[in-house]
């Protein structure tokens, strides 16, 4: 007799950060942790939700939610003791990205192409998943018919795909992003234009005249740091011949 099939736990974001690692070289094997695992020591420990909320959310019982964040907190606490690395990935799972409203963000007309930039007073956010504000533009026939900037509601890190999904981006400019953020991105159907600097419209100028260098690549690799980096924005997307930390192009608007 087969063995009962393990319910399907439904993820409400696609994680940004697959690894951490302690400082220094690490010791032993590295900890797996799964995607669901994550997703229980999310909802339980950072929004603070009791753990009959928690099994609602992910569509399975409570005592699963228990047995599950009682397993990820044990693999946390090997990882902090005894310097360990932790890689997140697998898991019975199906992801359900998280419902995000976009009241504030003006409707999409039928036959336009709407680009989405990180915004930082006018000028590209080198950080994708710290973006608190996007400037998006709704574009036809080679030309800006709306643009408005427009925030994020809280939203960070893995939701901010689906908040760019449901918003109708179909296409974001961004600075430095990681690789599971462009994963999430791409499973939207979101066309990634990263390692982009300096002004948002000469980005998106660019970006109409087909001389935006496109890079669906990750170009930031400080995930597991909890550190700022300095870039300094021009007035202009002039980037040209200059280089961001990790050494990728920035925006080549040539």
């Amino acid at each position: 007799m087969a063995g009962r099939r393990e319910k399907l736990r439904r993820v409400g974001i696609i994680p940004e950060y697959r690894g951490f690692t302690p400082d220094g070289l690490a010791s032993g094997d590295a900890i797996d942790m799964t995607v669901d695992e994550l997703e229980v020591l999310r909802l339980c420990d950072l929004e603070g939700l009791n753990q009959e909320e928690v099994a609602q959310c992910m569509g399975i019982a409570r005592a699963t939610v228990a047995a599950i964040c009682s397993r990820a907190h044990c693999k946390v606490a090997n990882a902090l003791v005894n310097g360990r690395s932790i890689v997140i990935e697998g898991g019975n799972i199906a992801y359900s990205p998280i419902t995000t409203t976009t009241a504030a963000w003006p409707a999409k007309e039928v036959g336009t192409m709407r680009v989405a930039t990180t915004y930082d007073n006018g000028n590209i956010f080198m950080h994708f998943g710290r973006s608190e504000q996007f400037k998006i533009y709704d574009i036809q026939d080679g030309k800006v018919l709306n643009e408005q900037v427009v925030g994020t509601g809280g939203t960070g890190h893995g939701a901010l795909a689906g908040l760019l999904a449901n918003g109708g981006v179909d296409t974001l400019i961004c600075g430095g992003i990681g690789g599971g953020a462009i994963n999430a991105l791409t499973q939207a159907g979101i066309t990634v234009y990263a390692g982009a600097q300096g002004s948002c419209d000469a980005c998106v100028e660019a970006l109409i005249a087909g001389t935006l260098a496109q890079t669906g690549e990750a170009t930031c690799d400080c995930h597991g740091h909890d550190h700022e980096h300095t870039y300094e924005h021009g007035e202009s997307c002039g980037c040209h011949g200059h280089h961001d930390h990790d050494g990728h192009e920035g925006c080549s608007c040539h």
